[in-house]
């Protein structure tokens, strides 16, 4: 995401300047967003699946620190003031693809054509294909970026990250990676659950061969035990 963002930062004059963050769900996209919103300043929008035209344009105002007000007309030339401010602040849009849906991505557009802005958009993995539909947006992606699927390098980091007590190894980060099928939030979820394991039964250290998946009722009973 990082690298994106730079590349287009750094496009030459005239250059497009939309990028693509794509791929399924759970592999980390919003993640990655949020760490360049705080590590590079970037604007961030998470489009909702409620949302109306005039609805963006008042988040993207609130994000800019601003209070909206007019009409999407007028909130439209406040943002491109903005944006045309610190042409250098890279945007990224977040579910963009439901900005495709309601055909509404045209905004994005006008925004990075009239600021010249680098803008990330973000979705999942069929949002490149349906960005084709609309040329005049497809035509102006500069570089596009696939999530990868979460490898045992990926779970060993998160698992330090979220069980620093237990020793998991990497037969069972492997398998943990298999069972999610490449999904970071997945892995996450199935690490919580190898962490709840060992210590229920004491274990500073779990295997692929020790660990033995927890059924609901179990992980149940096991809640209701730590809250009593």
């Amino acid at each position: 995401m990082m690298t994106l963002i730079e590349t287009i930062r750094q496009r030459p004059e005239r250059s497009s300047g939309f990028g693509l963050f794509y791929g399924p769900s759970g592999y980390g996209k919003t993640v990655a967003s949020t760490y360049a919103q705080n590590e590079d300043n970037c604007l961030y929008i998470e489009v909702r699946e409620f949302w109306t035209r005039k609805d963006f344009c008042i988040a993207f105002l609130q994000e800019l620190g601003q209070k909206p007000v007019g009409t999407i007309s007028q909130m439209m030339r406040e943002i491109i003031g903005s944006l045309g401010n610190d042409p250098d602040r890279a945007v990224i849009i977040d579910e963009a693809d439901k900005l495709v849906d309601r055909n509404m991505i045209e905004l994005a557009r006008d925004l990075q054509e009239m600021t010249q802005a680098p803008v990330v958009l973000v979705g999942e993995e069929r949002l490149k294909a349906k960005l084709d539909r609309y040329e005049r947006c497809a035509s102006r992606v500069l570089d596009e970026v696939k999530a990868v699927p979460c490898d045992v390098d990926d779970a060993r980091e998160l698992a330090g990250a979220l069980a620093p007590d237990i020793v998991i190894t990497d037969d069972l980060l492997a398998a943990t990676c298999v069972r999610a099928r490449g999904s970071t939030r997945r892995v996450a979820n199935g690490l919580y659950d190898i962490a709840n394991f060992a210590r229920s039964r004491g274990l500073e250290e779990v295997s692929a061969r020790a660990y033995t998946p927890q059924s609901a009722s179990e992980k149940y009973a096991q809640a209701r035990e730590v809250r009593s």
